[in-house]
């Protein structure tokens, strides 16, 4: 597909990795038809993951190496559009709410993130008598805003959009669930125009999420020391 158009054209990057449930259970939800262009990046699923969307019609690239990182950064080499929606379909993520990440790129921001902490959201651990993840969530998100100069909410949801050649300028190099992190405080570090559109977080389909809440922990902070010794040399 070859754009020559001058006007924005959009690419949803949907993540998989043994998503079969999901994947089924939110296809006929997710607004194709309002993209220029999607694609999945898929990382060894075994479960029918891939042989259920080649069969609608997908493109299907399989991940060079593990870990989300690199996902994100094959969906910035390979995608053709000029804004990147990043969607994953685990039950989480709201599929109407990528049009209005898409939206929001076109009316002039530069990153716009899908955000759980807003006014008007919900995370999934909002009626939980300990939310420990949600905690979490808000204690790196106020790290990232007094060390980097930020006003957001959610700094490491990874339910976002960017402009591509945006991406490309901060030479992330993170290379699991951390790199949503490093996208949050290298845009804060470059004055990137943000925006965060409230979302609701609903129940995982189809067990328990990839991303251990220690290991992932342990990585953000490692990933925020580094981040504040750098400054901007990157």
């Amino acid at each position: 597909m070859v754009f020559e158009s001058t006007t924005m054209k959009n690419s949803l990057i949907i993540l998989t990795s043994n998503e079969i449930e999901g994947v089924r259970t939110l296809f006929d939800r997710i607004p194709f038809d309002k993209f220029d262009e999607y694609l999945v990046i898929d990382w060894r699923s075994q479960d029918g993951t891939v042989e259920f969307l080649k069969e609608k019609g997908i493109k299907v690239i399989s991940q060079r190496e593990k870990g989300r990182g690199e996902a994100f950064r094959m969906a910035s080499e390979i995608a053709q559009g000029d804004i990147l929606v990043f969607f994953s379909p685990d039950g989480n993520e709201d599929p109407q709410d990528t049009t209005k990440l898409s939206k929001e790129i076109g009316n002039g921001y530069d990153m716009v993130i899908a955000s759980r902490f807003l006014p008007q959201s919900k995370n999934d651990q909002s009626d939980s008598l300990f939310p420990y993840r949600a905690w979490a969530n808000k204690t790196f998100t106020f790290l990232a805003n007094f060390f980097f100069g930020g006003k957001l909410s959610d700094s490491i949801n990874g339910f976002r959009a960017i402009r591509r050649d945006k991406f490309g300028k901060l030479k992330l190099d993170s290379k699991g669930f951390a790199i949503e992190y490093q996208l949050s405080i290298r845009a804060l570090k470059s004055r990137y125009k943000i925006k965060e559109i409230p979302t609701i977080e609903r129940p995982r389909i189809g067990g328990k999420s990839k991303a251990g809440s220690f290991s992932v922990g342990l990585d953000l902070l490692k990933l925020l020391l580094r981040e504040i010794w750098i400054e901007k040399k990157y």
